[in-house]
């Protein structure tokens, strides 16, 4: 069994909390060494908060969570409280959470433990805008060649923008580190929307993770009935899209998922497709492949992974 070393950088949103409720369930794949919180879905404020919070719903306080950018590498923060919230985990019952942050700032540990750990040991899961792996990347260009992989939720390209008629959310809140995140030849595997819209939480997989009777169950049937009701009304769909626990699942079990090697270049000039993936799907351009752009998921596999590990918690 490969037991994976971990950071999630995240901007939670009830669909990170999801992603970050796997990764604590399944202690014996995922060696989580931290989360950090990045502007996007809410501000910073909101997320690093929204983190501490899944965690002790998890039962897991001793979590290592750092706060990081509070705002893109070049842009004004564009956030997403019309899907999420007012506070990003609309839907349950929320508290102030006890546990503290851990000291010193997130991009300064995504340095510190590349440079510590083993080179290609590690893997980045991220979750949100690519503002602090970026700014990381930038300043400490040496690590570059340390990360094992970089698994991610953003982009899409048959499924086209969420926020914008051509960008999907993640990729347009923070394009130019999206482009450093590209260019910068470490091994990437995209979930792009168009395999995270085929994972719909329809009503009775929220309600089997609501049967299970537990404190965590229940919170995350609470936050999918919320998150829900956006894309249901948008798309016409039987439930929402579960983007970014696609990310974990990726990890845990890699055969629900398939896609392919292509190129995928991001649009940082255009005011009508800023955000854009532009993914080279059918080889037309001689762009070497920089990503394994997924494309097709088991999704009945995905949601009885998602129900069994959280009955752990």
């Amino acid at each position: 069994m490969t037991r994976h070393k971990v950071i999630i950088d995240t901007d939670p949103g009830q669909d990170d909390a999801v992603a970050i409720l796997l990764a604590l369930a399944s202690p014996d794949e995922i060696d989580l060494l931290g989360l950090t919180c990045v502007a996007g879905n809410v501000p910073l404020e909101r997320t690093q908060t929204n983190a501490r919070i899944i965690c002790e719903v998890a039962g897991k306080p001793e979590t290592a969570i750092r706060a990081g950018c509070d705002a893109p590498m070049r842009r004004p923060l564009v956030t997403a409280e019309h899907v999420h919230g007012k506070t990003g985990l609309d839907g349950p019952d929320l508290f102030e959470p006890s546990m503290p942050l851990t000291d010193g700032h997130g991009v300064d540990f995504i340095i510190e433990t590349l440079r510590r750990e083993p080179a290609g040991s590690v893997t980045l899961c991220t979750l949100g805008p690519l503002t602090n792996i970026g700014s990381a990347f930038q300043r400490a260009p040496d690590i570059i060649a340390r990360v094992k992989k970089l698994v991610m939720m953003g982009g899409a390209y048959f499924e086209v923008g969420n926020i914008t008629p051509a960008a999907e959310f993640n990729i347009y809140v923070d394009p130019e580190a999206a482009e450093i995140v590209f260019k910068s030849g470490v091994p990437i595997v995209v979930m792009p929307l168009d395999v995270t819209h085929k994972v719909l939480a329809t009503k009775p997989r929220v309600d089997a993770l609501r049967a299970l009777n537990s404190r965590v169950g229940i919170f995350t049937a609470e936050m999918l009935d919320f998150f829900e009701r956006f894309d249901v009304a948008k798309y016409g769909s039987a439930g929402g899209p579960l983007h970014d626990p696609c990310v974990i699942a990726y990890l845990l079990q890699p055969d629900l998922f398939s896609g392919r090697h292509v190129n995928v270049e991001i649009e940082t000039q255009s005011e009508l497709t800023l955000g854009m993936t532009v993914a080279d799907w059918w080889g037309v351009t001689d762009r070497a492949a920089n990503a394994l752009f997924i494309g097709q998921v088991d999704a009945d596999g995905f949601f009885d992974l998602l129900t069994k590990r959280l009955a752990r918690l």
